[in-house]
């Protein structure tokens, strides 16, 4: 009996070694991420945060943590004999994939979210990552009505919108060659000797964000005649994308995605 073929093997198989080799001349290491400068424009699509429709609570997801440890509801997390919980702020957010939260939940904007606290969407000089919004958290926990974005990928829906953009704005369509990175961390073993590169086409886009071996979307995605590059850093709660001034202002202006230029990231 024969196996099923895999389809990301069929659809984006493993890219020759080398495919990387111009973004690390333009951009450096690539340990987190390639991140490149403006080609010749940039934006930053950020990533999703949900809030409960009954609003924000009171009680951080540090508090709500520290209780259920008191009351036995759950065991402290303990490594090499070090009680973690002691030592360490249960923030609220998560690392990889992401999607709607489900029933209940509605999208915050970055921008409500700032008119609300009084904080900058992004603090000046700073990148999009966990040190926005401080006047959003508790003691850098955040309330537990929010599900703050995670870092070092994409959530599902901005992943698939920005798919179609990106489609819309390539001369090729979904027919347009495409290459995509994951950095080693995403994969669990730091290995640079064999980096993680696929090659496909952009309209086959959609199955990069299940790779069975990574629990991220792509670090970097790139048109093979480098018109545009996108970079979700592994640290980083958005993504760059780096490219023509039409696919720029396109995603600074759709109504599904939220992004931002960072002048001092340009």
């Amino acid at each position: 009996m024969s196996e099923e073929p895999n389809p990301m093997s069929c659809l984006w198989p493993l890219a020759p070694s080398g495919a990387t080799d111009w973004l690390l001349e333009l951009c450096g290491d690539g340990l987190t991420g390639f991140m490149p400068p403006a080609m010749p424009d940039a934006v930053w699509v950020l990533n999703a945060m949900y809030e409960h429709e009954q609003g924000l609570v009171d009680m951080s997801y540090h508090e709500y943590h520290q209780a259920r440890l008191a009351d036995g509801g759950t065991q402290p997390h303990i490594v090499g004999g070090i009680d973690l919980d002691a030592v360490s702020i249960t923030t609220g957010g998560g690392l990889g994939r992401a999607w709607r939260p489900g029933p209940g939940w509605r999208r915050l904007r970055w921008t409500e979210l700032a008119r609300r606290t009084g904080d900058p969407i992004v603090p000046d000089g700073l990148m999009p990552s966990h040190r926005c919004f401080p006047s959003a958290k508790k003691e850098g926990s955040w309330p537990l009505g929010v599900v703050p974005p995670t870092e070092g990928s994409l959530d599902r829906e901005s992943w698939s919108r920005l798919i179609a953009v990106l489609t819309h704005y390539s001369p090729a369509g979904p027919d347009t060659r495409c290459l995509a990175y994951y950095n080693p961390l995403t994969l669990g073993a730091a290995d640079f000797d064999n980096l993680h590169v696929r090659a496909g086409r952009l309209g086959d886009a959609e199955i990069l964000y299940d790779l069975s071996e990574a629990d991220f979307s792509p670090s970097n995605l790139w048109a093979d005649d480098r018109s545009w590059v996108l970079c979700t850093d592994y640290d980083l709660w958005a993504t760059k994308i780096a490219g023509p001034p039409a696919l720029i202002n396109a995603l600074l202006n759709d109504s599904e995605i939220e992004a931002v230029r960072l002048p001092w990231a340009h």
